[in-house]
């Protein structure tokens, strides 16, 4: 009987910590990778007044977030630089060549964010980006659409090409590329275990 009643007391105990865990888990950012599939990373330039798209083939993206936590919010996207494809062969060897990506000397670009905020719309984040090794920071804007198997993001930036250095020689003009770059992303989220 009092063996039992310890077991009780200790349980007794014991319950608030572990409610305080459960409810920190539950309230906390959930942690997500992005499906290489059916995810995209695109980019709208301007060249020669006219305006063309391309894409990123690879990257990655680690995701943690929740609508009700956003102090605990974290995306971490590294990006293949050598995946750039605007559908001109000789476009995109340019933009792999050293006077923009220079990939042979800089192959990734990294993207972390540092705040995040609710907005009209949706979501904010404030985020660093290194290029070329020149860190920035660039400011998103996205949706976060909850689906039964994962989650959605839907968003766009704008930053300017000349920042990271990405114009050298004959590019470092903006007679025939804008330095305006947007960039528009839609990651297909699946839950990490």
């Amino acid at each position: 009987m009092i063996v039992m009643r310890r077991i009780l007391t200790s349980m007794a105990l014991l319950a608030p910590l572990a409610a305080a865990g459960s409810a920190c888990a539950a309230g906390g950012a959930a942690n997500f990778g992005a499906d290489p599939q059916q995810s995209r990373l695109e980019f709208v330039g301007v060249q020669a007044g006219a305006e063309f798209k391309g894409a990123f083939h690879k990257f990655t993206a680690d995701v943690a977030f929740a609508p009700d936590a956003l102090a605990s919010a974290h995306f971490d996207v590294q990006i293949d630089l050598k995946s750039v494809d605007s559908m001109d062969k000789d476009r995109d060897t340019t933009i792999r060549g050293a006077d923009i990506f220079d990939v042979t000397h800089w192959p990734t670009a990294h993207y972390v964010t540092r705040s995040f905020t609710k907005t009209a719309t949706g979501y904010a984040a404030v985020g660093s980006l290194t290029l070329r090794g020149v860190t920035k920071e660039v400011p998103i804007e996205f949706q976060f659409i909850q689906a039964a198997a994962g989650a959605k993001l839907e968003g766009s930036a704008k930053l300017k090409r000349l920042d990271f250095g990405a114009g050298q020689g004959d590019w470092k003009s903006t007679e025939w590329v804008a330095d305006a770059v947007k960039i528009n992303f839609t990651l297909v989220l699946k839950p990490k275990t």
